[in-house]
C-alpha cells in the first residue's frame, strides 16, 4: 500500500493552474504543483509527517519574496525562489507570498518509521526534529528538478530512480553525516553476488531499494552507497543494464516486433525502449538488430 501523507491547511489566495502530479515511492509521496498567487496569499499548514517543501521557480515583482515561520517558535525565513525547507513532523507553519504572481513547487512527504528503518545506524531522531527553513544551495535544486520531471513524465522510470533521488535530496538537505569508514565500505562479495543475481532475475519488474538492502542485510541508505562503491553504478542503472541485455537477446534470437519486446521487457512502449537502448548502447534497437551478423 502506498504511503498517504497526513496534512491539513487553512490557506487562501492560491489558484491551481494544473492539478498536482503525484508519484509514490517506498515510504514517500511527491506532489508537483503550479499555482497562481493573489496578493498576500498564504496561510496555515500542519502535517503529521516530515516533509520537504521546494519552491522551484516563481514569477512576480522585482522584490517578490516568500515568508515561512514556525507558529509559536523561533524558526522563520524570508527568501526568493528557489529554496528548500525541511519541516519536521507535527511542526505548524505559516507561509505567505509577497509580490509573487505564480509559483511552481514540489512537496515531498516521508513516513517517519520508514525513514528510520532505511537510514539504519545513520538515523538521528534529534536531527529530524530540527526545521531547516528556506535553504538555498544550487546542488539541491538540480536533484529537485529531476524529481519534478519524474512527477510529470508520461514515461516515469522504475521506482529505484525516483526513490534514490528523493532520498538523496533529503540526505543533502539534512546533511546526514556518514563516517569515513562507511563512505569507503563496499559490499562483501557474497552480498554483491546475491544482490546482482536478484536484479538479474527480476530486472523486468519494479525493484524497490529496500528489497535489495534487505538481501544485503543493510539499511537502504548504507546499501545504496555501498552498491555504487562496489560497482560504480547506482542500483537503478545496474537494473536497466540487465534489462537492456535481455532486450539484446530477444533482438538477436527473434524477429519479434519492437512494440511487443517493449511490452514484455517492462517499457511503456517502443519509443521508450528505443530511447533507453540508444542511451546505453549508442544506437537504436532497429539499427543494432540490422547490423548484427547472421
Amino acid at each position: 500500500m502506498n504511503f498517504v501523507p497526513r496534512m491539513t491547511n487553512r490557506i487562501g489566495g492560491y489558484t491551481v493552474e494544473r492539478y498536482f502530479q503525484r508519484r509514490y515511492w517506498n515510504g514517500m509521496a511527491a506532489d508537483l504543483w503550479d499555482v497562481t498567487c493573489a496578493p498576500g496569499a498564504g496561510g496555515f499548514y500542519s502535517a503529521r509527517d516530515p516533509r520537504l517543501f521546494v519552491a522551484l521557480s516563481a514569477d512576480g515583482a522585482s522584490d517578490a519574496r516568500f515568508e515561512m515561520r514556525e507558529i509559536g517558535g523561533r524558526s522563520r525565513g524570508l527568501s526568493v525562489a528557489p529554496f528548500i525547507s525541511f519541516i519536521p513532523a507535527g511542526m505548524d507553519i505559516e507561509a505567505y507570498s509577497h509580490g509573487v504572481r505564480s509559483v511552481r513547487h514540489l512537496d515531498l512527504h516521508f513516513d517517519a518509521e520508514t525513514l528510520e528503518r532505511r537510514f539504519g545506524e545513520d538515523f538521528s531522531p534529534a536531527a529530524f526534529e530540527q526545521p531547516r527553513l528556506m535553504v538555498s544551495e544550487p546542488r539541491l535544486f538540480a536533484l529537485a528538478e529531476l524529481l519534478a520531471r519524474e512527477c510529470v513524465s508520461e514515461e516515469p522510470l522504475h521506482d529505484l530512480y525516483g526513490d534514490g533521488l528523493a532520498l538523496a535530496l533529503l540526505v543533502a538537505v539534512m546533511k546526514v553525516p556518514v563516517s569515513q569508514r562507511r563512505m569507503r565500505s563496499k559490499l562483501a562479495q557474497w552480498q554483491l553476488r546475491q544482490v546482482t543475481d536478484f536484479i538479474e532475475d527480476n530486472c523486468l519488474r519494479t525493484i524497490r531499494l529496500d528489497e535489495l538492502a534487505a538481501i544485503a542485510g543493510l539499511s537502504a541508505c548504507y546499501f545504496s552507497h555501498a552498491f555504487k562503491a562496489s560497482t560504480g553504478l547506482p542500483p537503478h542503472q545496474w537494473q536497466m543494464r540487465a534489462r537492456i541485455r535481455r532486450v539484446k537477446t530477444r533482438l538477436t534470437e527473434t524477429r519479434q516486433p519492437l512494440a511487443e519486446i517493449a511490452a514484455e521487457m517492462g517499457f511503456s512502449d517502443a519509443a521508450h525502449l528505443t530511447r533507453m537502448f540508444r542511451r546505453h548502447v549508442g544506437s537504436p534497437p532497429s539499427v543494432w538488430r540490422r547490423d548484427r551478423p547472421d
